[in-house]
């Protein structure tokens, strides 16, 4: 079981979009385990409707869910932490220092996992070994390898208060970005 933990802050809007988005694209049986949790998070129970509304919209299921704070626990167990947004991926790295090789933001994993054409594996050598955490570490040495971005690049930006047209663009952003998650970790197994 790949255990993949999405961070954001409240863990009411992107987080969960992106932790419900990716079991939506994952094949049935996956060994991909997608949970989430917030920097300021609280628990409660349930979803914020307007999210849980988007969600479904884009066949997520948004039934039996709960928010979460981030812990070092959770961060410690995740064979890969995404923030929504770089602040995010710094608080899971203040909470488990040795954890840096496996936190990234979400966009940043995606853009750095996808490699580029010239890479010593390709994207299917490295999913056909069985292994993910290859997939990880691929994309971990490629980090200092490639020049950084502007951070605009990597975060998504939170629509907690904007009205709702905000809220679906930014599940179709995360929709868009765990779809090419779902190919890198579960490669062709995954239909589109």
């Amino acid at each position: 079981m790949t255990r993949v933990l999405f961070v954001c802050t409240g863990n009411v809007h992107r987080s969960v979009l992106a932790e419900r988005l990716l079991a939506a694209r994952l094949p049935p049986g996956s060994a991909v385990r997608p949970e989430s949790a917030g920097t300021q998070a609280w628990h409660r129970y349930g979803m914020d409707a307007p999210t849980r509304a988007v969600l479904e919209e884009l066949g997520g299921d948004g039934s039996g869910f709960a928010a979460r704070p981030l812990t070092a626990q959770l961060v410690a167990e995740a064979a890969l932490v995404l923030g929504l947004a770089r602040e995010h991926r710094e608080a899971a790295v203040r909470l488990v220092p040795s954890a840096l090789r496996r936190c990234f933001t979400l966009k940043e994993f995606v853009r750095l996992a996808a490699g580029s054409p010239g890479s010593v594996r390709t994207r299917r050598d490295r999913v056909d070994s069985g292994d993910r955490d290859v997939v990880v570490a691929d994309a971990a040495a490629r980090r200092g390898a490639v020049p950084p971005v502007p951070p605009v690049e990597d975060d998504i930006a939170d629509p907690a208060g904007r009205p709702r047209d905000v809220l679906y663009g930014c599940a179709r952003e995360i929709d868009r970005t765990v779809s090419r998650l779902a190919g890198l970790l579960d490669g062709d197994r995954v239909g589109h």
